[in-house]
């Protein structure tokens, strides 16, 4: 019997009559879809325009607007917000010449969105850029079914205990990898820096990681990732769960470790270096609990429990590959004596953006405490 399995109307719907009219030319003009971060912090929202001929540099896309109100960002007396593009990408959905356009968010007063942590990252970064600092983060997701069930479990009970499914291989151990596949594809054709993929812990969880990425490069390329993610579930009438902790019980959370380094840390000796930016970190940890989830820890808090491969959260640890701290060295750069560390405390859910700058504040520009300082007037 066959088993119906749940996904979208959307997805079963004839793809071979919408192949029928993506083919149609488009004589000479041009699709472009401005990609934004709304009033979630967390969820992306897009919309399209025409442009008369193919943009070749971000420069060339205009600004456009939106209604705030339909999306957490503002009240329907003042509604619009502006879209300001700031990192352009070939399309994978509707191919060349079209655009897929990622974009800040400003106020009416031309002041960033609350959920614009675009805007101070791009400015820590500027101050830090002769530290040439590379990131490349490991995004963590759960498929699951229009039903919210994780896709492929059994519709009542579990499937079998964890340990067959990280980097599994056949129709028993992992669920979806034709949308795994579909996701590296497009973003490699968009241009997007992702450098690898992989099946988690937890059956129908993933992985993809984007870098190495320097400075605000970072948040950039994986907030595209993760609109592609999105649209590519939605091709197939999945959904893509960025939640910390979508299953509780004995299953694995998700995150989104960071791994690091500056241009010193990279060279020979650079293990004191490393090592000077961990005891840094260490002494602000409630800092950086606060920014790395949406929920100032909130979510954290149900994942970092010091089990399933996590530290606890109120606790700061570091360790040569000990995937139980918060952070880690990998066994081969204590070797080598030189490399990157990776922070394994951001959630699936955080912001790439607050992330990679919280970072930068501790261990270049020396900020201690839980109050982040000001440089707009520098």
């Amino acid at each position: 019997r066959a088993v119906a399995m749940s996904v979208s109307h959307s997805s079963r719907l004839n793809k071979l009559v919408r192949e029928q009219y993506m083919r149609l030319p488009q004589d000479g003009r041009v699709q472009v879809t401005y990609v934004w971060i709304d009033g979630s912090g967390e969820g992306v929202r897009c919309k399209s325009r025409t442009l008369d001929k193919e943009p070749k540099s971000i420069e060339d896309v205009p600004e456009w607007n939106f209604d705030g109100s339909s999306t957490a960002q503002a009240e329907g007396s003042n509604s619009d917000m502006f879209l300001v593009p700031v990192c352009m990408f070939r399309d994978p959905f509707c191919l060349d010449p079209n655009k897929l356009v990622l974009c800040e968010v400003l106020k009416y007063n031309r002041k960033p969105a609350e959920t614009n942590l675009r805007h101070t990252c791009k400015k820590v970064m500027e101050l830090v850029k002769d530290s040439h600092p590379w990131f490349g983060m490991e995004q963590e997701y759960t498929l699951l079914g229009i039903n919210g069930h994780p896709y492929g479990w059994p519709d009542n009970g579990f499937p079998g205990p964890q340990g067959p499914y990280y980097c599994g291989v056949g129709a028993d151990k992992v669920y979806g990898r034709d949308i795994v596949e579909s996701h590296y594809k497009a973003c490699l054709y968009a241009g997007v820096k992702i450098c690898g993929t992989n099946a988690e812990v937890m059956p129908s969880q993933w992985e993809f990681q984007v870098g190495p990425c320097e400075g605000i490069e970072m948040g950039d390329h994986l907030w595209m990732a993760r609109f592609i993610l999105h649209r590519v579930c939605e091709d197939f009438g999945v959904v893509a769960t960025l939640d910390p902790k979508p299953m509780t019980g004995n299953w694995n959370g998700a995150g989104c470790h960071t791994n690091y380094s500056t241009e010193e840390m990279r060279r020979e000796g650079g293990l004191k270096h490393i090592e000077a930016a961990i005891e840094k970190l260490s002494k602000r940890h409630d800092y950086h609990i606060c920014v790395y989830d949406p929920r100032g820890g909130r979510d954290n808090s149900r994942r970092l429990t010091g089990h399933h491969e996590t530290s606890n959260i109120f606790e700061f640890s570091a360790g040569v590959a000990n995937r139980g701290a918060s952070i880690r060295i990998p066994r081969q750069v204590g070797q080598d004596g030189y490399g990157y560390f990776e922070d394994r405390r951001p959630a699936a859910n955080c912001d790439p953006y607050a992330v990679t700058e919280a970072i930068m504040r501790t261990t270049v520009l020396n900020e201690t405490g839980v109050e982040t300082k000001d440089y707009a007037e520098h």
